[in-house]
């Protein structure tokens, strides 16, 4: 099993219900740990069998600068779920970091793991 992690995504989507955020883009910070199968690439050095992580981004940014949320929670799942489409993934975690959400703190996350072969995925 091989992992791809990428760090401090900076998104701008429409997220939140409350008066003052809706309508409004706000950022978003993103944090994806994506577990998947190789398929020899690290040893054939063939960027043909590598997992493309440059498609991945531009499906994740396409996703959620594209789309209103209420909740952080379902940006996280929707990202999970695009990302399990490819068919050699098959574990994501997606911290979903919403920053100057709180006066007095720095940022709010919300963090998503799921498996595919656990039917019984881990929620944090």
């Amino acid at each position: 099993m091989a992992k791809i992690v990428i760090k401090d995504l900076l998104l701008r989507t429409q997220v939140g219900f409350n008066p003052h955020e809706v309508g409004k883009k706000q950022d978003l910070l993103l944090n994806i740990t994506i577990e998947y199968t190789t398929q020899g690439e690290e040893v054939s050095d063939m960027p043909s069998e590598a997992l493309n992580y440059r498609d991945i981004c531009k499906k994740v940014i396409a996703l959620v600068e594209g789309n209103h949320f209420n909740l952080l929670e379902k940006v996280a799942n929707d990202v999970v779920e695009l990302l399990f489409a490819e068919p050699r993934i098959e574990r994501v975690e997606v911290e979903v970091d919403k920053p100057h959400a709180l006066r007095f703190a720095r940022s709010v996350s919300f963090s998503l793991s799921k498996s595919k072969a656990a039917p019984d995925n881990n929620h944090e």
